[in-house]
């Protein structure tokens, strides 16, 4: 008779359950963010607001999210060796590059309307109250005396932007006093890196070393100006006649959200960054929409936002990393072993 019971219980359950009446009990959901250290703060803004997202299409189910912020090289290295993020927000596409060769990205993480960029910046130069310096151009950065900040190209990916931001000015003529092309670009970023005194692991510490008081202008992004104005710090930004649009990607990693079961929750999140309401996340923290690109076959994306010239004032020449072939032939003609750069700072800084 007990054994009847409870089988007669049972029954009753899975017949509630097939009209409704009974509903599973689903668990939090933990996804792993992987991210260079810049865009702390806009994520920390665009994460609650998908949270809150999602548990309004989900029935109240919740999103917790692992967050890892290192300099965009080291990270991109961590995931390659093992450290198991759902998610990468990287500095450069050659960083995510680098997790689709260890096997772990297996989709094309780049196909769409964005080429599977989610912000942008530029690489600018933020100076003392007043610009006691009476720096106005890239050129000003190579004067005698005048002591600059910058993270390190060897571990920092915000620091090759800011060398490619430098360099790539010069390269294409818009740099006075040094010829256009390799050759005066290589002499005119000696001539820089000579006056540089610090060069931190990130963009973010480096940046709060300039804050902190030490150097008399930083290269660094047209964001970290906003921050750190933010932040409450007083200070100039100057915006270089030529300079570089930063493009900074974001992909799901297959292998890892396949093994955590999180790959629903992962795809809604990469969508979720290019809503309005994430990227005016990304503009409040000083960020630039991504650029819209023709791509055959891309999936759907929303319109590009629109930038506020008051705020993001246009470039007399910006160009990108693609007018000097990409990041494939950048790194290692400029930043590997055998790399131009990379034996300059060598020479000037006894590396």
């Amino acid at each position: 008779m007990k054994k009847f019971k409870l089988s007669s219980v049972f029954l009753l359950l899975i017949l509630l359950s097939s009209f409704g009446f009974v509903q599973a009990q689903e668990g939090p959901i933990i996804l792993t963010l992987a991210g260079y250290a810049v865009p702390r703060e806009a994520y920390g803004k665009i994460i609650p607001l998908f949270q809150a997202y999602w548990a309004d299409q989900h029935d109240g189910q919740q999103v917790i999210f692992q967050e890892s912020y290192l300099a965009s090289g080291a990270q991109s290295r961590a995931v390659a060796g093992g450290f198991e993020a759902d998610i990468v927000a990287l500095s450069q596409e050659q960083h995510v590059t680098r997790i689709a060769d260890a096997g772990l990205i297996t989709h094309d993480w780049q196909a769409n309307g964005y080429n599977g960029m989610v912000s942008t910046s530029l690489a600018v130069i933020v100076v003392r109250p007043g610009n006691p310096k009476a720096i106005n151009n890239w050129i000003d950065l190579a004067k005698p005396g005048v002591e600059v900040i910058t993270p390190d190209p060897a571990t920092s990916g915000g620091a090759q932007w800011n060398v490619m931001g430098a360099y790539g000015a010069a390269y294409r003529g818009h740099v006075e006093g040094y010829e256009a092309g390799a050759e005066g670009a290589l002499q005119f970023i000696t001539d820089v890196f000579t006056n540089v005194s610090v060069m931190d692991a990130d963009g973010r510490e480096s940046f709060l070393t300039f804050e902190r008081g030490i150097g008399d202008a930083a290269i660094t992004y047209e964001n970290e100006y906003y921050a750190g104005l933010s932040a409450g710090g007083e200070f100039e930004v100057v915006y270089p006649t030529s300079t570089i649009l930063i493009e900074n990607p974001i992909a799901l990693v297959d292998v890892y959200v396949d093994k955590h079961g999180t790959r629903e929750a992962a795809e809604a999140f990469l969508e979720f960054v290019y809503t309005p309401e994430a990227q005016a996340a990304f503009a409040e923290s000083g960020f630039r929409p991504p650029v819209e690109t023709a791509v055959e076959g891309a999936e759907a994306t929303p319109e590009p936002a629109v930038l506020d010239e008051t705020r993001y004032p246009t470039i007399e020449d910006q160009f990108t990393i693609a007018d000097f072939g990409g990041w494939a032939e950048v790194v290692p003609s400029i930043f590997g072993e055998e790399g131009v750069f990379t034996k300059m700072i060598a020479e000037v800084k006894g590396q």
